[in-house]
């Protein structure tokens, strides 16, 4: 696209050590690709200094925009709320954790023509301990199998879209889950997808929100509706193989 309007925005739960550089790397890898941007930062009700770190950099970049959730509202309810603030032709989102780097937006970018709606990215290699690996892998085999996706890595929070996918696609999760909802339903809805392999980082401040079993049991249950509600009910069936339009 020729230098497209772009919204960036990073779902932020306790991300004070990273946020600052994902801000400040995409500040200025957008002002590469576009003249017409804006950074969005969602913080999700944070309890460390993440909130002090982003007025901070809301002061400093005309560019930058934050909302702040009083209380946590979930890595879906952070989504929904990035989503519904964006305003430009494009939008992009990665985590504020630096597990991806933010200047990788451009090599989403030249894929973005005319007749696809979504580039999604996929881990080249997935920079987590052992564990972590294969539970993820285990996952991405299952809800692949569950929702019958397309794609080679589905839990890669590092997406371009067009703002029209949400003339069409409602979101409803609030959990981690909304990744597999948001995919679903986009290539149910028939929208041309595009995918290209980005790099995966390790950690290097915080830690995962996920991996524990109190986590990995409700997001179980959230699959489980979400399949029921997918697969099983007439309102959300129609389209779900690709067909509608």
């Amino acid at each position: 696209m020729d230098r497209p309007s772009i919204s960036a925005f990073f779902p932020a739960y306790n991300d004070g050590g990273t946020i600052a550089s994902m801000v400040i790397s995409a500040d200025t890898t957008l002002r590469e690709l576009t003249d017409d941007y804006e950074i969005i930062v969602v913080n999700d009700g944070s309890s460390d200094y993440t909130k002090d770190i982003l007025d901070e950099l809301e002061k400093r970049f005309d560019h930058v925009k934050v909302v702040h959730h009083p209380q946590n509202r979930g890595y879906g309810g952070a989504l929904r709320t990035g989503f519904a603030t964006a305003s430009k032709e494009l939008i992009f989102y990665t985590d504020g954790d630096a597990q991806y780097d933010a200047r990788e937006l451009k090599l989403l970018v030249p894929l973005m023509n005319d007749g696809v709606a979504l580039v999604n990215g996929y881990k080249i290699e997935r920079s987590d301990p052992l564990h972590r690996i294969i539970i993820g892998r285990l996952y991405q085999w299952g809800v692949k199998k569950m929702f019958r996706l397309k794609l080679k890595d589905v839990d890669c929070d590092f997406r371009l879209m067009r703002r029209h996918v949400f003339d069409k696609v409602k979101l409803e999760g609030n959990s981690g889950v909304i990744c597999v909802e948001l995919m679903a339903k986009v290539q149910g809805a028939g929208f041309r997808m595009a995918e290209v392999p980005v790099h995966h980082f390790h950690r290097a401040y915080g830690k995962s929100q996920f991996f524990n079993l109190s986590r990995v049991y409700r997001t179980l249950r959230a699959l489980a509706r979400l399949w029921w509600q997918l697969e099983l009910q007439p309102r959300f069936r129609k389209g779900r193989d690709g067909t509608s339009g």
